[in-house]
């Protein structure tokens, strides 16, 4: 049984829209029931669409930003990718909803579609079949092949013999039947190198035969992890009179906030036309890509090196959230329409969380205090093994936070008794975690006060030691414009307090200052991987935590639109070496966060969660404190 059957049942997400009858929907809101099932008709009846195809995305085409913002009535349209495996080839499709018919069509030679469930269940169809795959189980002591499971990872790119042009996974076995969490028992030293295509295993991997397979108890239910300790004392969150934000047609206000959101197939959630009391900040943010390379140079790890965003879909593996245990019990939530590779529409029940926190203190000095709170935007995401939880915290400050959450189940190799190597660490017995980073990379479209907006790096240093600096103390504030893409190519700089301030020269706050956001890092890392590596080549954007570009339609994706497979250099490297201007433009933000995960014992059967995020903070957008009108609290 393959877990990818498991895993993603669903495909093609995108947020309910909610939209009353008789109403134009916003640019913005996604695809209904009815359209994904008008789509696929369409797309099914266009010659394009045979017996041996699949639906490998289904979601809202996405108006031009000038039309939006002009308020231009615009099309209603659909965006298909479709992916053939007769053929072993992908298209794209635009589908005009108003006329209902085929806009355009354009085949993709070369490139592959994301991993999908039938991905998945052709590569365990093929493992199972071959006679190596179920003698190397039975090897290892797995007398029945069914209590194995499958995992096939996208093959990414590195250049090795038949591979070029065609549809590969890597599978690789875990033990099923020693307990719910299987990937606690990984079956060590196999992998299959799979030609979905051709339906062959191409290359096959037999290795470490007498690493045994770990057994122990690793689930994660309470009777496998008695004694419990007491139950706490309660601790309830309510809110007698309702939540304090509203939703309606797709668009959310609270407290001086306005935006929308969406739960998209491949980016997950994204915030739309977010702006402070009537003012625009953010015209579009989101996550765009993601890597997670490992460490482990071995042969059946250093593929191990997933896209989950481009190569799998964070928004098809949204899970359903449940208040009072995956989001605070005054939680409001949102269910999801999906599409699913038959282009059948299906809902996510309670995608995506709304609520507000307690924030603490928003300012204080003596007997005059303010108590703030925050409005979180959120969703869960099980990719494969594991569970990101990703958070967009709008301040009544005017702030905007955006929180990584990590947690789920480490990727785990069996090993020998008392064995050791630099790739990994013991977290249980015969049961050693791999030592990986993960990377996360938002595009963030600003539009701070509207356009256009100039883009400065703001460093502090001391000043040299002379007659400037008599007692030694004295340091200073420099600001840099970067004014093409090529310079704007930054990295994070912890002695110098690195960030960069997103400027409108032509607002100006009551102190005659430009108006401004500016980009507050918090954790990162730089990649480990060698810059001449695959996983460098083709994941460009690790090579900068900054990159700034001028805004072009299209430009979503940083590792490029479709990375399965890619060999690299499309994406942000590509559209850069242009080196366009970038000072009084369009611009967008591309940052990219990585979290360096050296495995602990305390991080396992499944790990606590960890959170790393960075913030967008108001920067000259106000002339004073923006919290000081916060009420008392109500008696």
């Amino acid at each position: 049984m393959s877990y990818w059957i498991r895993a993603l049942l669903l495909f093609a997400v995108a947020a309910v829209a909610g939209i009353p009858a008789g109403a134009a929907p916003n640019p913005f809101a996604p695809l209904t029931a009815q359209e994904i099932r008008q789509a696929a008709a369409i797309v099914g009846d266009s010659g394009h669409f045979s017996a041996t195809s699949h639906f490998a995305q289904l979601t809202l085409e996405e108006p031009p930003k000038e039309a939006v913002l002009r308020g231009a009535v615009t099309p209603r349209r659909a965006f298909a990718v479709v992916y053939d495996y007769g053929k072993n080839s992908t298209g794209e499709a635009i589908v005009d909803l108003t006329t209902g018919k085929l806009a355009s069509w354009r085949d993709l030679p070369g490139m592959q579609a994301p991993e999908g469930i039938n991905d998945s269940s052709r590569a365990d169809r093929i493992v199972r079949s071959d006679r190596r795959w179920n003698a190397a189980l039975r090897e290892r002591g797995i007398r029945d092949p069914e209590s194995a499971y499958s995992v096939a990872w996208p093959a990414g790119w590195f250049g090795l013999p038949g591979e070029e042009n065609q549809r590969i996974v890597r599978v690789v076995p875990y033990y099923g039947g020693a307990g719910d969490n299987f990937y606690a028992h990984p079956v060590e030293g196999i992998a299959a190198t799979v030609n979905l295509t051709s339906g062959r295993i191409i290359d096959f991997i037999d290795i470490d035969r007498n690493v045994p397979v770990p057994r122990y108890n690793a689930d994660m239910d309470p009777g496998s992890n008695q004694p419990l300790r007491p139950a706490p004392a309660p601790l309830l969150i309510t809110q007698p009179n309702g939540p304090g934000f509203k939703v309606e047609n797709g668009e959310v206000t609270w407290d001086k906030w306005r935006f929308r959101y969406a739960l998209l197939p491949r980016e997950g959630l994204v915030i739309y036309t977010a702006g402070f009391n009537g003012r625009p900040v953010l015209y579009r943010g989101s996550l765009a890509e993601m890597a997670v390379p490992y460490g482990d140079p071995g042969p059946v790890w250093f593929f191990r090196n997933t896209f989950d965003a481009g190569e799998l879909g964070l928004g098809i593996l949204a899970s359903s959230l449940h208040p009072g245990l995956d989001c605070p019990q005054n939680c409001s939530v949102y269910d999801a329409v999906v599409s699913s590779e038959s282009g059948e529409p299906h809902t996510i029940l309670g995608a995506v969380g709304i609520y507000e926190v307690d924030a603490g203190i928003a300012w204080k000095h003596g007997e005059n205090t303010r108590r703030a709170r925050d409005l979180v935007v959120s969703y869960l995401s099980e990719a494969g093994n594991y569970e990101y939880g990703f958070q967009w915290i709008f301040h009544q400050d005017g702030e905007l936070e955006v929180k990584v959450q990590l947690t789920g189940i480490m990727s785990v190799k069996a090993v020998a008794n008392g064995a050791h190597d630099a790739y990994s660490h013991i977290v249980g017995p015969n049961t050693a975690a791999v030592h990986h980073q993960h990377f996360f990379c938002f595009r963030l479209d600003m539009d701070v006060d509207g356009q256009p907006n100039r883009v400065v790096e703001v460093n502090s240093n001391p000043v040299p030691a002379g007659k400037e600096n008599p007692y030694g103390g004295a340091f200073i504030m420099q600001e840099t414009p970067l004014t093409s893409e090529l310079k704007a190519q930054r990295r994070m700089n912890l002695e110098t307090s690195r960030r960069w301030v997103v400027l409108n020269p032509g607002a100006k706050n009551a102190l005659g200052q430009p108006t401004g956001y500016a980009l507050i890092p918090g954790e990162n890392a730089v990649p480990f991987a060698l810059p001449d590596s695959w996983i460098r080549k083709r994941a460009g954007f690790l090579n900068a935590h900054l990159w700034v570009t001028q805004y072009a339609e299209g430009e979503r994706f940083p590792a490029g639109d479709y990375p399965y497979g890619a060999h690299g250099g499309d994406g942000l490297p590509k559209w850069t070496a242009a080196d366009r201007p970038i000072d009084n433009r369009d611009v967008v933000l591309w940052y990219t966060m990585g979290i360096t995960h050296n495995p602990r014992p305390e991080d396992w059967p499944v790990m606590p969660t960890y959170e790393a995020g960075f913030k967008l903070m108001p920067w000259g957008f106000f002339a004073k404190n923006p919290a000081m009108d916060l009420p008392l609290p109500r008696p």
